[in-house]
């Protein structure tokens, strides 16, 4: 067979006498979602979450005592000077349960720090305080443990890695039980400022949002 490419260019390929059919393999179901062997996130649910999250957002501003009341306002004045105060501060924050309570230690972060995880990204300490403000109210007997807590350096950047276990029943009629391990990735700058935070989850996005539609009765911790 001849191809002609743009510009001219062309080549010959011999096509095989016998091409083999591969036979797709059936797709695979968990909690009534299909499941991909890759975790890259289709566009439509990051869109959903963004969605959702505005809509949160809205709501919140009717409610905005109740979130206060439940989530105190954060103080900045803490910094760190040093790898090791990273680490230190990074600990006691998730002592204090720090995703599930929204009690975290914002000064030892950039104003414009990113934010990131499977299903959406987003930039601004600020934006990522009132995003966990949201979270909180939903939340029922959670808990968050810190597994290993590590420093990474990568050529000129400075970075820990925290791993950890996410569980918490949420405050909906089914009452769905949310189980994810994950790790989180804080790169720093060069005045030990947390300039990117970056979570990645041991299950594929699609199925971290299908434990949101499925009753806690046929789960467990």
């Amino acid at each position: 067979m001849r191809v002609e490419m743009a510009g001219g260019i062309c080549f010959h390929a011999r096509l095989p006498l016998h091409p083999r059919i591969i036979q797709p393999h059936p797709p695979r179901f968990r909690n009534g979602i299909r499941c991909s062997k890759t975790k890259e996130t289709p566009q439509i649910l990051k869109f959903v979450v963004s969605g959702a999250t505005e809509i949160l957002r809205l709501f919140s501003s009717f409610n905005k005592n109740e979130l206060n009341e439940v989530v105190p306002e954060q103080k900045y004045e803490t910094a760190a000077t040093c790898l090791d105060d990273v680490m230190i501060i990074l600990k006691s924050d998730y002592d204090n349960a720090y995703f599930v309570t929204g009690n975290f230690t914002s000064g030892i972060y950039a104003e414009d720090c990113i934010f990131e995880d499977p299903t959406i990204r987003f930039s601004g300490r600020d934006l990522y305080s009132r995003n966990l403000k949201l979270l909180v109210p939903f939340f029922d007997h959670p808990s968050i443990s810190l597994q290993g807590i590590t420093k990474v350096l990568s050529g000129e950047t400075e970075s820990v890695k925290a791993t950890w276990k996410l569980r918490t029943y949420l405050k909906l009629p089914w009452r769905p039980l949310i189980s994810v391990d994950g790790t989180t990735v804080y790169d720093l700058d060069n005045q030990f400022r947390i300039v990117k935070h970056v979570e990645s989850w041991s299950v594929s996005p699609l199925e971290a949002i299908g434990q949101i539609f499925t009753p806690s009765s046929s789960r467990s911790i």
